[in-house]
């Protein structure tokens, strides 16, 4: 159906994210159709972050939820800074090379949304690729039987901006589906991560006087 697992699954089985379990989410968004209508989504491994850093639609969740409520996880033998995230984004939009890196550089707006700092030893990494450019076939590697230049496409910079804000805004959700999908799990020497809660959020939200919807 085109579902991809979320949370604690494949590479997101030991994130721990923002002092939460962490793991795989995704997002996804399409731009409005004077702008193309292209589809922009993320998939992000969400291994970053500090409990008190934590914002959610700009609500300090991660304060509301001290250690004393929900454990941190102790990891043995590591330093105090946190880990990484992997961000991979994928679109349909015709894109040269150096506009899906202006694509991935976004990245990390939509992950400062949620409290992400980019600390020092923190090993982020942001990839994006475009398929708009599927329709010319495989590469050749010989002359002769092929055109001597091929019609590349690509997108006028002029609409590269609605890009940009589907990147942002589908980085921001893909981190919080990767929290709100993951299950507590203890794992290697009774190390457990205790995920952040549904409700628990619901309540924060509500009381920070933001409109949610469950379900």
């Amino acid at each position: 159906d085109g579902s991809v697992p979320e949370g604690g699954v494949g590479g997101g089985t030991g994130m721990i994210c923002h002092g939460f379990k962490g793991g795989i989410g995704t997002a996804s968004r399409v731009v409005d159709r004077a702008a193309g209508g292209y589809t922009v989504g993320v998939l992000v491994q969400a291994n970053q972050g500090r409990r008190e850093r934590l914002r959610v639609n700009g609500v300090a969740v991660g304060e509301a939820v001290p250690a004393a409520e929900v454990p941190l996880p102790e990891v043995p033998d590591m330093p105090d800074e946190p880990s990484s995230i992997i961000v991979v984004i994928a679109t349909d939009a015709p894109l040269l090379p150096n506009q899906c890196a202006r694509l991935a550089q976004r990245a990390g707006l939509g992950i400062a949304r949620t409290g992400g700092v980019g600390e020092h030893s923190s090993g982020d990494l942001f990839v994006a690729f475009s398929t708009g450019n599927g329709a010319l076939g495989p590469a050749k590697y010989r002359e002769g039987g092929s055109e001597v230049t091929i019609p590349v496409r690509m997108l006028s910079n002029i609409y590269i901006n609605h890009l940009f804000d589907a990147v942002i805004d589908a980085t921001e959700e893909a981190i919080l589906n990767a929290l709100l999908a993951a299950d507590t799990m203890t794992g290697r020497d009774g190390l457990t991560a205790h995920r952040l809660e549904p409700d628990r959020l619901v309540e924060i939200m509500e009381a920070a006087g933001r409109r949610t919807t469950s379900g």
